[in-house]
């Protein structure tokens, strides 16, 4: 029975409905033909429609059968439950206080709740959730409440009207109860964003509010031929200057327009400092602030696009239920123009679930999914959904409480102390940490949003294990981010077409996307360096698709299966490395990673036998896929 449950629990569709229902489905329908059975964890085979809505191809060969019970899986599954053993107690072996360098990072460690641990809370950005997760769960619940409160005391009047009035049509009657609901959400989110932004920024909430003014501005006041320009220029200007003036605090301003201040200007200054000391709980408001800057780009874009339709709505073209649209509809379908106003925009950008790390929703969707509930919200997969999550975050805590990775990374160590297995346990692990720590903040604050009954895309949809292509590696990881750069940057730049031209230029576009990607992350050459590798990496998987084409190896599949393992396993070498350099220990960390690992026989005996096991598991992940395909799901990651 338990056993079933966490079946259950880690299915597809408890994670995302999105990974089961293609997105040109109506999701009612769809929901309904995908229904967790206990006894058979995937969904049903749904008529081999891909997961983006695309149908299979039914020209080529169909996925194999199960090799889960054949003989090489079984060695499979030996080497990586050995491997996994070792993996950890390598990794733990270093960080016990009798190694000897626990003295340079011992004192970044702090005093933990398992009996006898230390806790690594290191790393800056995951601490500063960390510390406050349970002032966050206050809120959480706080939110959903005061929103039972607000409904209550307005929401009851509205909705009768709307039903009581027998002139209207059944058709009115539900359009016009529909725009009610979404008027009486937007009121409430918009009042209780502006009171969060104020508790969170303090008196800088003042200069988020005058950057979302400039930006409407852009939207509306300009010519509409400018706007897509005048938008990029101006939120990547922003990017900028909101790290070179860290946050424009208030008696900088004062100096800079003052240069040598007499007696009364002094004043001046005195009480520009004293402003700025009210900064909130957040007073770094523009570290959090480059998720904000893409929903600016969305709602402008949106916007934009919208005042191209003629011709009517095409709800009513396509004869569309706009309480039944597929998600693909949800958001390439433009709002109402009277929708794109400053009022519906401002709680859009400052949506308090969503405001500090995403992930991240259209404003399309956003306002579709106001006038009407997700059916993919239930109450039981929330439920799972939030189980899910805690038992994510305890994983992260022993983890933490176990294996100081992070810590020995910031210590700044003498490389040559450790082991070529040591040095790459402590990069694999430092990977592992990087992952859980963006993966819990992303998904409690996509838990409070199904608790308050929106649905944003999951962010994260495989393990960082389970992952061995470059391509697809950055399709699952920061999943809404990359479904943004998708419809904003690759697809206007002009996206992937056939052919050794199209091949030439989708490189050209993955090199502009992730030169953005960096760029908006941090503005650092470190991160620069990191979108660049990513882009050096991509190669050679493009160019061995080109060179090994899947139809010419229909009737050796095994062979073909096999030069694949060899090619996943220099991928998931090259991805650890481009990682590291980008979010761990940075370019002279990895030369000292490598350094170490292959400067002696012993590390390449090492790397040869890590080789073996990195194949093994690709293998299995390849076994992963071909399940999914089965049940009818084609993933793009």
């Amino acid at each position: 029975m338990v056993l079933q449950y966490l079946k259950k629990l880690y299915t597809l569709e408890t994670l995302d409905t999105r990974f089961v229902v293609p997105a040109t489905s109506p999701p009612k329908e769809a929901l309904e033909q995908t229904r967790i059975d206990p006894a058979n964890p995937l969904p049903a085979n749904h008529g081999n429609i891909t997961s983006n809505g695309a149908p299979a191809s039914k020209s080529g060969p169909g996925p194999e059968p199960p090799k889960w019970k054949t003989t090489e899986f079984y060695v499979y599954f030996a080497v990586i439950f050995t491997s996994v053993v070792f993996m950890f107690k390598i990794a733990y072996g270093v960080s016990k206080e009798s190694h000897p360098s626990y003295s340079k990072f011992g004192p970044l460690l702090s005093d933990g709740w398992i009996p006898g641990r230390k806790v690594d809370n290191s790393d800056a950005q995951y601490a500063s959730f960390r510390n406050n997760i349970p002032y966050m769960a206050i809120v959480v619940i706080l939110h959903p409440l005061l929103r039972k409160l607000y409904d209550s005391f307005w929401r009851s009047s509205t909705y009768t009207q709307v039903r009581s009035n027998s002139q209207l049509s059944h058709g009115l009657t539900a359009n016009a109860a529909a725009d009610a609901r979404m008027e009486q959400r937007i009121s409430f989110d918009l009042y209780f964003a502006l009171a969060f932004l104020f508790v969170l920024h303090g008196v800088s909430a003042f200069k988020v509010l005058l950057i979302f003014r400039l930006n409407y501005l852009i939207a509306t006041a300009i010519p509409k031929q400018y706007v897509p320009a005048a938008t990029w220029t101006f939120n990547i200007a922003t990017l900028f200057a909101n790290e070179l003036g860290r946050g424009y605090p208030l008696a900088g301003a004062v100096r800079f327009l003052i240069p040598s201040p007499a007696e009364g200007d002094a004043t001046l200054v005195g009480w520009a400092k004293a402003l700025d000391g009210y900064g909130g709980l957040i007073p770094r408001w523009e570290v959090l602030f480059n998720i904000t800057v893409l929903r600016l780009i969305s709602f402008n874009l949106d916007h934009y696009w919208s005042l191209s339709q003629r011709g009517g709505s095409p709800l009513e073209k396509k004869q569309l239920d706009p309480s039944n649209l597929s998600e693909r509809d949800r958001v390439s379908i433009s709002a109402k123009l009277s929708d794109y106003s400053f009022r519906n925009y401002i709680a859009y950008a400052l949506y308090s679930p969503l405001y500090l790390a995403g992930p991240i929703l259209t404003f399309n969707d956003y306002i579709s999914q106001l006038r009407y509930r997700a059916p993919s919200i239930t109450t039981q997969r929330t439920l799972m959904y939030g189980i899910r999550f805690l038992l994510t975050l305890l994983t992260m805590e022993v983890v933490l409480h176990f294996i100081y990775a992070v810590a020995i990374s910031k210590a700044q160590p003498t490389w040559q102390v450790y082991s070529p297995a040591q040095l790459s346990m402590l990069g694999y692990w430092n990977l592992h940490i990087i992952w859980l720590k963006l993966l819990i903040p992303w998904r409690f604050f996509r838990l409070w949003a199904l608790l308050d009954g929106i649905d944003p895309p999951e962010n994260m949809v495989r393990c960082m294990s389970n992952n061995y292509s470059a391509l697809a590696f950055w399709r699952g990881w920061h999943r809404s981010f990359n479904r943004w750069i998708v419809r904003y940057i690759y697809i206007p730049l002009g996206g992937s077409t056939s052919g050794p031209w199209g091949k030439v230029r989708s490189i050209a576009n993955f090199l502009a996307v992730f030169t953005f990607v960096a760029l908006w992350h941090d503005i650092n050459l470190r991160l620069l360096m990191w979108g660049w590798l990513v882009t050096l990496f991509v190669l050679p998987e493009i160019i061995a698709t080109m060179l090994f084409p899947k139809r010419k190896w229909e009737h050796r599949p095994n062979t073909y299966r096999w030069i694949c393992g060899i090619g996943a396993t220099g991928n998931i070498l090259m991805m650890m490395a481009a990682n590291l350099v980008g979010f761990a220990v940075g370019l002279d960390g990895l030369k000292g990673l490598v350094e170490g690992i292959v400067g002696s026989f012993g590390g390449l005996v090492f790397l040869v036998v890590a080789c073996g096991a990195l194949f093994t598991g690709a293998q299995v992940m390849f076994e992963i896929r071909e399940d999914e395909l089965r049940h009818g799901i084609r993933m793009k990651c």
